[in-house]
């Protein structure tokens, strides 16, 4: 990415992770709720259309509009074990891109840029099921993949298994929770492979583009 790209995204409101709406309405959405039980659920939604809305309100959600659907419902006390690594490595992203970083609330909802938003689902649909032990090796096991594969580790697995309530533990969705909780990557190659990667989504004009990562 240029400077003339880096200071004009600084220009540009960014809401949660990454969300420029100027640049693209798409993203999702993390709805977080208020409750501290451990089975409270923590909702995940993809849109293709932003509306403002007012203070102390959220955005609605549903689990077959398309331009709103959630993509997974899943257990906050699994949520709390991946939330603090999806935030710094999306926030590592974001500073390589002079963009301003982000955090998640305790309670509310949080856009995520769509590129990252398709990774955390894909990390999401990997633990909704899991042996909680086993959620540090899925988390070490997502970080160890470069961001196109997870990009296309989502398309595949949303294109068959992508309801939040009917596809779970199914076809694509099933095989990313195994494939992704077994066998641990070392420390030594996971440095390596994020060497290998240009970590940027964001495309040659400025726009955001799923697979353009080496954009100049």
């Amino acid at each position: 990415m240029s400077n003339k790209q880096k200071r004009d995204l600084k220009q540009k409101k960014v809401r949660g992770f990454g969300f420029i709406p100027e640049l693209s309405e798409h993203c999702f959405l993390v709805t977080i709720p208020a409750s501290k039980a451990k089975g409270a659920d923590v909702l995940i939604s993809e849109h293709f259309e932003w509306r403002e809305i007012g203070k102390g309100k959220q955005v609605k959600v549903s689990l077959n509009d398309e331009n709103a659907q959630v993509k997974i419902i899943f257990r906050k006390d699994l949520w709390d074990e991946i939330a603090e690594e999806t935030k710094a490595e999306f926030n590592r992203r974001l500073r390589s891109l002079g963009v301003k970083t982000g955090k998640w609330l305790k309670a509310g909802q949080v856009p995520v840029e769509r590129s990252l938003g398709k990774e955390l689902v894909l990390l999401a649909w990997a633990i909704e099921d899991c042996d909680p032990v086993l959620i540090s090796t899925a988390v070490r096991n997502w970080l160890g993949l470069a961001p196109e594969e997870r990009w296309w580790l989502y398309t595949m697995t949303n294109a068959s298994t992508g309801h939040a309530v009917n596809g779970r533990g199914k076809g694509w969705r099933k095989a990313v929770r195994f494939a992704l909780t077994e066998n641990p990557i070392s420390h030594i190659a996971l440095k390596r492979r994020r060497s290998d990667f240009d970590l940027s989504f964001l495309g040659k004009n400025g726009s955001y583009s799923l697979f353009d990562l080496r954009g100049k």
